[in-house]
């Protein structure tokens, strides 16, 4: 299962992974050494734990997740692929790639700040991109005194922003948890005898098994490439949807080039096979590293990824300082995508609680609109129907450093030409 921690900048998400990983023994006390000499090096204690995934010299100084960081995470019920994404608003076009990939959330929110402009977005991403499954961990709970009132005032504002993108929100597990002390993520703390639910690792080993699409068309967006020597090209993705497996011929779209899968490999361990939610580098023969790139989608050649010429999409304006119209050109990002798009038609303003039309044809939308429109990449695009490959749907519009909105494609155009 993949699985996404969310939220605002500083909320302690990096430490709330370092700390479950530390207590589930996926990091040794040699690791832990290692990782505390090199922090006060840098003269920062307070972020110990965060640095088993925050890697990079950048992240390191900061204090601030940059990119995605992906961690294998194993309880006696399931294998997780941990997905680290940046809260940071200007780094959240990574936070979207990895929405895109994840089969379940937590959200962490920092209990003495609450709700932030980020947790609302963050929110409302992960539902457009598909995840139905969300544990919510009020975090720096320490800092509250471990007070039950103090929570449960925390708790409830944070069930309504939550209810604005998941109606079930009321049935969710809001768990207060101090990640740096590791209060009540893999045991039940002393501290908090007035909370009567979940571990964070009791929800965790409680989520649903997520839907494998195994029947649909084989699917993997491309992250990133690689040329290892000796070995070749190496695509690196998620598998989305269908199964790859070696000697399948494949072909990259929109760059338009086939190869034939060679090898196929997840956390260094050949297979014989993947499949949907499988993080996954494979071989290609026929293949050259600069012929193929990040946004790129994988299919087989009897079945290829959709090349657009333009799509109708159903979005929600999520933010905009003025209105948008015909002509409006942001960027658009959809899976590993990152493409410019121009706002070709508006087609329908819709009653965003009902889904009924409330205008046909509106010369302009504004935030907080929900609408049906036409949209035209200016750049070549892979994307799919909702109700064909839902998972290759889901998109979110951003500029000005803003996400502007966020939507999923209900029809397209094919184009004709991809050479």
């Amino acid at each position: 299962m993949n699985l996404i921690f969310i939220g605002h900048v500083d909320s302690g998400k990096s430490t709330t992974v370092g700390r479950l990983l530390y207590e589930t023994g996926g990091f040794s006390e040699q690791d832990k050494s290692k990782v505390q000499k090199e922090i006060e090096t840098l003269g920062k204690v307070d972020f110990e734990f965060a640095y088993f995934l925050d890697t990079s010299g950048e992240e390191r100084k900061k204090g601030v997740t940059i990119d995605l960081s992906h961690v294998k995470f194993v309880t006696d019920k399931y294998e997780f692929t941990i997905i680290d994404a940046p809260g940071h608003v200007d780094f959240i076009k990574n936070m979207i790639t990895g929405a895109s990939e994840a089969d379940a959330a937590v959200l962490v929110v920092d209990a003495k700040e609450g709700v932030m402009q980020q947790t609302r977005e963050h929110l409302y991403l992960a539902k457009v991109f598909g995840i139905k499954n969300l544990i919510i961990a009020l975090n720096k709970i320490d800092l509250l005194g471990y007070d039950e009132a103090k929570y449960k005032a925390v708790k409830d504002a944070v069930m309504k922003a939550v209810k604005a993108s998941y109606p079930n929100a009321e049935s969710l597990n809001y768990i207060p948890i101090a990640s740096k002390e590791g209060t009540n993520l893999v045991k039940k703390s002393e501290k908090t005898p007035w909370y009567q639910g979940p571990t964070l690792l009791e929800a965790l080993n409680a989520l649903p098994l997520p839907e494998r699409p195994t029947q649909l068309p084989l699917r993997i967006p491309i992250e990133d490439v690689y040329s290892i020597q000796g070995v070749g090209t190496v695509p690196v993705g998620k598998v989305i949807s269908g199964i790859i497996k070696p000697g399948d011929k494949i072909i990259f779209e929109p760059s338009h080039v086939t190869g034939e899968v060679k090898s196929v490999q997840m956390h260094y361990q050949t297979l014989d096979q993947a499949g949907p939610g499988d993080n996954i580098g494979f071989n290609v023969r026929g293949v050259e590293k600069d012929q193929v790139k990040r946004g790129d989608v994988v299919g087989t050649v009897s079945a290829p990824p959709t090349v657009v010429s333009e799509f109708t999409a159903q979005i929600i304006v999520l933010n905009h300082p003025t209105a948008i119209s015909a002509g409006y050109s942001p960027v658009l990002h959809a899976h590993t995508a990152q493409v410019p798009v121009r706002f070709k038609k508006i087609l329908k303003r819709l009653d965003p609680k009902t889904g009924a039309t409330a205008e046909e044809n509106p010369a302009t939308i504004k935030q907080g609109d929900a609408a049906i429109v036409v949209l035209e990449p200016l750049k070549p695009l892979s994307i799919e129907k909702s109700d064909t490959i839902p998972q290759l749907s889901g998109f979110a519009i951003r500029d000005m450093g803003l996400t502007i909105a966020a939507g999923r494609c209900i029809d397209l155009v094919p184009k004709q030409d991809t050479k």
